[in-house]
């Protein structure tokens, strides 16, 4: 296999869990430390909460107490479509290969991280044979994720590609006030910056049908971007192993210091449905076309989830 569908192939599979195309630069330079054989799920300072769902409806008041008014959605919003336990599992292909790695993305749970109420936010990736005899990956992401606005209070990143193991665990911060720890290495970003992660769930909460384009600051870990995704078509027809589809196009464009990256071009599509599953994400590369589609939904019990 060429170099170039090497670097193709490598440059799908960040793709794929960017899932909107700002993760394929690599964090370089990062400091290569020694994986432990059991990864924890959660960090420090996490508290998994009995609810499975942010915007599920709350305990009754006890009686005599006063209720808030539900705050509504800011317009251009949907209540969030997550659901502890979904898990979306991908192929990617890559020019004229097919299922050369598999992508997976899981919602763990909600909790309560750093005083907040967060999403869990988990995607994996490995490579398949014979790809994988010239190029082993296998990584893992981890999203700490603002329950209500999905922007970042920590994102991890545990990778192994060709033997080489680097792990990175960053504590977001805007204000200095989640400070780093012995665990994670402090990320100065803007306010309301997303994870590449959280970014993906972002767009399955966007009204498109009212919206034509949202903004968002992304940090990957590396690098600072400003993502723009803009509607494209309201309803397309989409074949995915999952199965055909009516979904939402988008187009996924990614700025650095204000000058649009022109090394790709992405498009996301997501299923016109309650769940608005991210169902396809196509790039196109100077060096190859990538697809990472849907093949499975299935749902982990909290138990398994674990």
């Amino acid at each position: 296999m060429g170099r170039k569908i090497t670097v193709a192939v490598g440059a799908l599979v960040a793709l794929g869990l960017a899932a909107g195309g700002f993760y394929w630069m690599r964090a370089r330079g990062e400091q290569a430390l020694p994986l432990p054989d059991v990864v924890s799920p959660e960090p420090p300072g996490f508290e998994e909460s009995a609810l499975g769902n942010p915007r599920a409806t709350p305990e009754p008041a006890k009686p005599g107490t006063k209720t808030k008014a539900k705050k509504k959605a800011s317009p251009g919003e949907l209540a969030l479509p997550l659901k502890t336990g979904e898990v979306l599992h991908y192929t990617a292909d890559v020019a004229k290969l097919e299922n050369v790695a598999t992508l997976t993305l899981k919602v763990r749970g909600q909790g309560s991280f750093l005083g907040r109420s967060v999403w869990h936010l988990q995607a994996a990736a490995h490579t398949l044979k014979p790809l994988r005899v010239v190029f082993e990956l296998d990584d893992q992401f981890d999203s700490y994720s603002d329950a209500r606005t999905l922007a970042s209070l920590q994102y991890e990143m545990r990778l192994n590609e060709r033997g080489q193991r680097v792990q990175s665990i960053q504590r977001m911060t805007a204000n200095g006030r989640e400070p780093a720890t012995a665990e994670a290495t402090e990320a100065r970003v803007v306010p309301g910056t997303r994870d590449p992660l959280g970014m993906m769930q972002y767009l399955r909460t966007v009204e498109w049908s009212a919206t034509r384009e949202v903004t968002s600051p992304v940090y990957d870990g590396h690098k600072l971007y400003e993502v723009r995704a803009k509607l494209v078509s309201s309803s397309v027809a989409v074949g995915v192993p999952a199965g055909d589809y009516r979904a939402t196009k988008i187009a996924i464009h990614v700025f650095e210091n204000g000058v649009e990256s022109k090394d790709a071009s992405f498009a996301l599509y997501l299923a016109n449905d309650a769940a608005r599953t991210p169902v396809l994400l196509e790039a196109v590369m100077p060096i190859a076309t990538a697809r990472v589609a849907l093949m499975k939904e299935g749902q982990e019990t909290t138990e398994s989830s674990r």
